[in-house]
């Protein structure tokens, strides 16, 4: 039988060329074709049935339409949007075709002709949105936004951070303000910490329990996955590629405050490689420092071959908190399970040595959250270093309560890994943050401190490539003679005229401190002027005081060259944004 005659049958309609049936169904297989008459009989008794089938259905054995799902996410290093995704694909599981897309992309109104839509957003910073979800958080909790009908059913998951004053302050924030409009939360809300694997599965097993999308998913075929989800990558947080330490070398000189390293990684080896992209950054899994392991034994009253459980799995303490959990941290769910009150900067060697009695070693190790991944921007071009990945980490050194405390992955990688040694590592892609497809754009990069990190991958990318677009650097740090970092490279970057123009700010070097976002005042009518020729703006560093700093001098700037008022130089600001001509990798 021919492909059409088949098809015409699935669609519950007989071939126009088989032949008169003695009954009331047709004939299928007609008395000329090369089959037997058993053959025939059986054949034709299976598509008579099939026919059946399809006309019971009402002629259309096509699967029915899936439900549609919106996701939006506000995600600032990514983790929300992967999240996003692996929401996407359940969801298509689930009966229901999903989309995602960035919280930015929308606005409050957009809401109201919506049935099923998820949030997953991330709080950046203090208890601020991320920056591609800042302009939708603006709109929605301005008094001025629209009603939402009761049909518009939604949940909240949120992604942040216990030990930080406003943990899920965004999240929170959305699905007060969702209900108060008068949409209709169909699972509660659920605030995901750093370890969020179990939290995020809770709540998005909740949401499609729920009423309101148990009886509306479709009941089509499952949802082909999107292209990206096909391609996921072989390596991810909880499945780390074991990379090699190949170097890690002091870029601080002498007299510096700081002690600032240049890594260098393999990510050869061990059957396929891991592929990153510039911008992207790379999430390192630490162990913790055996001394401080030893000290906080010591403090517990413990000896560390107690035998406790991790979830599901049992092992040794001393091993549990050497590998396994985070040994500084004090979160709300620990004041709780260990009954104390803790002070805002006090950390787990502290709460124990205050206590009376001893903790049970499983109440200690339960009372701890799990030791998680950092993320550092990526400081190389893959095309300049195959196979390898360079970051530039600044280690954490730092006195609390008249004792040193220092950082675990910043001194994991600068001084107790041993070249040659492994480590567990994996790319986090910055889908907000990457050079523009055209190589002739200028770039404008501000990025004082380590905040360099990205801007060195950004340069020799370029450099590689033999892109022609103009590019503009803004670095500083304390003394230009201890913490001038790469400053080989850089300067020769500027006598090959592949920096068209470099601003330094040395803040200790001089008696009045200068800062990168003075030199953006001073620079402000070139800086408007490359922005008016269609210059991005790339930003990388700390969020809490420098990137506000040098936002802030930027909207000046527009203000006064544009010759507009605050309102205009935000929306001016705002449309660089939604053309990725700003762009920031702040932490």
């Amino acid at each position: 039988m021919n492909a059409p005659a088949l098809k015409s049958i699935l669609a519950g309609t007989p071939p126009a060329d088989v032949g008169t049936p003695k009954s009331d169904l047709p004939e299928f297989i007609p008395a000329d074709s090369p089959f037997s008459e058993e053959q025939r009989s059986f054949l034709n008794g299976l598509f008579a049935g099939v026919y059946a089938i399809a006309q019971n259905s009402g002629g259309d054995a096509s699967p029915a339409a899936q439900t549609p799902l919106k996701v939006f996410f506000g995600s600032q290093t990514g983790t929300a949007e992967s999240v996003s995704k692996d929401l996407r694909k359940y969801a298509g599981t689930m009966g229901f075709g999903a989309e995602i897309a960035e919280l930015d992309t929308i606005a409050p109104a957009d809401l109201t002709d919506l049935q099923h839509v998820l949030i997953v957003a991330a709080t950046h910073g203090e208890g601020e949105p991320t920056d591609n979800a800042h302009k939708f958080h603006t709109a929605l909790m301005d008094d001025g936004a629209p009603q939402l009908p009761a049909s518009v059913n939604f949940s909240v998951c949120g992604l942040g951070d216990s030990s930080y004053p406003h943990f899920n302050q965004v999240a929170r924030d959305f699905d007060a303000r969702l209900e108060a409009l008068g949409a209709t939360r169909a699972a509660p809300l659920v605030t995901c910490d750093v370890d969020y694997d179990a939290d995020y599965e809770s709540w998005r097993k909740a949401v499609f329990e729920a009423p309101a999308f148990a009886e509306m998913a479709g009941t089509g075929a499952p949802a082909a996955p999107a292209e990206e989800d096909v391609s996921a990558p072989a390596f991810d947080k909880n499945h780390p590629f074991l990379a090699t330490l190949m170097s890690s070398a002091s870029l601080s000189g002498e007299g510096s405050a700081k002690t600032v390293n240049h890594i260098e990684i393999s990510l050869t080896g061990g059957g396929e490689d891991v592929q990153y992209e510039v911008g992207d950054a790379l999430g390192i899994w630490p162990l913790n420092d055996p001394a401080e392991v030893e000290s906080l034994l010591q403090v517990a009253r413990m000896s560390g071959a107690e035998v406790v459980e991790v979830k599901g799995s049992r092992t040794t303490l001393r091993q549990a908190l050497y590998r396994s959990l985070d040994l500084a941290v004090i979160t709300p769910k620990t004041a709780e399970l260990w009954n104390v009150d803790v002070a805002d900067d006090a950390q787990v060697i502290d709460v124990l040595a205050m206590r009376a009695q001893p903790l049970d070693p499983q109440a200690l190790v339960d009372g701890l959250r799990s030791l998680q991944p950092r993320l550092y921007s990526i400081s190389s071009s893959p095309k300049k270093h195959p196979g390898e990945v360079h970051l530039t980490v600044g280690e954490v050194h730092y006195e609390l309560h008249g004792s040193p405390r220092k950082g675990v992955a910043s001194t994991f990688l600068g001084s107790r890994l041993a070249e040659g040694a492994a480590l567990g590592v994996y790319v986090q892609k910055a889908s907000h943050f990457y050079l523009p497809d055209d190589p002739n754009t200028p770039l404008i990069m501000i990025g004082p401190g380590t905040g360099i990190a990205p801007f060195r991958a950004f340069l020799e990318e370029r450099e590689v490539q033999g892109a022609r677009g103009k590019n503009w650097l803004f670095f500083g740090d304390q003394h230009e003679a201890c913490d001038y970092l790469y400053a080989d490279q850089i300067n020769s970057w500027l006598s090959s005229g592949l920096l068209s123009k470099l601003d330094l700010a040395w803040s200790r070097d001089s008696a009045e401190k200068v800062y990168v976002q003075h030199l953006i005042e001073k620079e402000g009518a070139e800086f408007f002027k490359w922005l008016e020729d269609g210059a991005a703006i790339y930003v990388c560093g700390d969020a809490t005081r420098m990137a506000s700093d040098v936002e802030n001098a930027i909207l000046s700037l527009i203000s006064k060259h544009a010759d507009t008022d605050e309102d205009g130089a935000q929306a001016y600001l705002e449309k660089l944004r939604g053309e990725h001509r700003y762009q920031r990798d702040v932490y």
